[in-house]
């Protein structure tokens, strides 16, 4: 397996979670034609790397990089068409620097397989297993950190008239779940995303940043996505183009309330958000 050392320099990383002044970001990729805000901008191989080394140069601690849209009404391509646009952009980032942090943004257990094999650093799964429960054994036997995500449905029907009674309670009591069957396959090193704008309504959304610190009593990192997305935009009354400033408000907002990593388009303007909230939070301690 490569790239070995890069999973022990996250899962040390990850130690230090609970640590407000001490945030990382994770830069978005995606290598498809349909995504929702770029539009396929880094669909082509070069591009793509040429993005990748960008972000992590603008300060991205991971590079999240993936090959099958995942927005709303997005439709299957399949594992192999996946993966022949993963790994060109994977093996081109890594030969270029091999120290990047590679995660990738995929349900498919042979793509997770064939990445991790190929130097990726940790598995970012919408499904939580249920869309292929094999990619859960994937992780468990490479021993690499795994993002959980709530979604309810999949990403093709995820948005027809989503309903909770209590979003917030209902999302924990899925990670308390899921935590316990992760833990139980042997999978040591676990993110928690909320999963915003995956089977949610707009307020079921704000109801889950409003309450983000409810989820730290897991004593997991907490990873959060809200960049340019609907839940910005319908508030606003913007396209995600004009998203940026409601990006920020929400990273500002969840780093207030026990996030632990932002996965974002702008790295440099997220990067930006973590500083002044790590000064912050230093002036802070000084006064105490």
């Amino acid at each position: 397996m490569r790239q070995r050392s890069n999973i022990l320099k996250l899962r040390e990383r990850l130690k230090s979670f609970h640590n407000k002044a001490n945030v990382g970001v994770l830069g978005i990729l995606n290598v498809t034609p349909d995504s929702f805000f770029d539009g396929g901008n880094s669909f082509s191989v070069e591009k793509a790397i040429a993005k990748g080394l960008e972000m992590k140069n603008n300060g991205a601690e991971i590079i999240d990089l993936g090959g099958q849209s995942s927005r709303p009404g997005a439709s299957s391509v399949g594992a192999n068409v996946e993966w022949s646009r993963i790994e060109p952009v994977l093996e081109g980032i890594l030969e270029r620097d091999p120290t990047t942090l590679i995660s990738i943004d995929t349900y498919r257990s042979e793509v997770a397989y064939k990445a991790i094999h190929a130097g990726a650093t940790m598995i970012n799964d919408i499904s939580a297993g249920s869309l292929d429960p094999e990619l859960l054994n994937v992780v468990a036997e490479a021993d690499v950190p795994y993002v959980l995500m709530h979604m309810r449905g999949r990403p093709d029907n995820m948005q027809n008239n989503p309903e909770y009674e209590d979003v917030v309670r209902e999302v924990s009591d899925f990670f308390l779940k899921k935590t316990e069957e992760l833990s139980g396959l042997g999978i040591k090193d676990i993110i928690l995303d909320p999963g915003f704008g995956f089977g949610k309504r707009t307020t079921d959304n704000y109801a889950l940043l409003a309450n983000l610190e409810s989820f730290t009593e897991f004593g997991m990192p907490i990873l959060v996505g809200t960049s340019r997305k609907s839940m910005i935009c319908n508030v606003l009354n913007v396209a995600p183009s004009e998203a940026l400033n409601g990006t920020t408000v929400t990273h500002t907002w969840a780093l207030e309330r026990g996030a632990s990593f932002l996965r974002c388009h702008d790295v440099k303007e997220a990067c930006q958000v973590v500083e002044l909230h790590r000064h912050l939070c230093n002036s802070k301690m000084n006064q105490k």
